[in-house]
C-alpha cells in the first residue's frame, strides 16, 4: 500500500517530476490552516522564484557541461583516456599505501620462506634417493 503524490491520505507528499509544486501547495493548503492567505501567497511566490532559479542553474550547468566536453575534445581527452588516468592514479595511491607495502613485504617474506622450504625438501628427497641406490 502506498500513497500517490497529492493524495488526500498523505498531504505532505513531494510533487512528482514535472508536477507543478505551486499547484501542489495550493491543493495541500487546506491542511495548513495556520497560514494566512497573504502568507500563503508570499510562500507560493517564493516557491515559484526558487523553482525559476533552479531551472536557470540547471541550464547554466548544462551549458558548462557542454563547454567542458568541447574543451576536452579539443585537448584530445577521451573518456577512455580519463579512465586510464583514473586507474593509473588509483593504482599509484594503492601501491603507496601502508597496507599495500606491509602486505607486499609479508608476501615477499612468505615467498622467500616457501622457496627455501621447497629447496630444502628437494635436497632431502635427493639425499634419500641417493641413499636408496
Amino acid at each position: 500500500f502506498f500513497y500517490l503524490p497529492g493524495s488526500q491520505g498523505h498531504p505532505d507528499s513531494v510533487p512528482e517530476v514535472g508536477e507543478d509544486a505551486v499547484t501542489s501547495v495550493g491543493a495541500a493548503s487546506s491542511t495548513t490552516p495556520d497560514l494566512t492567505e497573504e502568507e500563503r501567497q508570499e510562500l507560493q511566490e517564493e516557491l515559484a522564484k526558487v523553482e525559476d532559479e533552479i531551472q536557470t542553474l540547471s541550464q547554466v550547468l548544462a551549458s558548462k557541461d557542454k563547454q567542458l566536453t568541447e574543451i576536452k575534445r579539443k585537448l584530445g581527452i577521451t573518456p577512455l583516456n580519463e579512465l586510464k588516468q583514473n586507474i593509473t592514479k588509483t593504482w599509484q595511491e594503492v601501491t603507496a599505501s601502508t597496507a599495500y607495502r606491509r602486505t607486499s613485504e609479508t608476501l615477499s617474506q612468505a615467498s622467500l620462506k616457501a622457496t627455501a622450504a621447497f629447496t630444502n625438501m628437494g635436497s632431502a628427497i635427493t639425499r634419500k634417493l641417493e641413499d636408496v641406490r
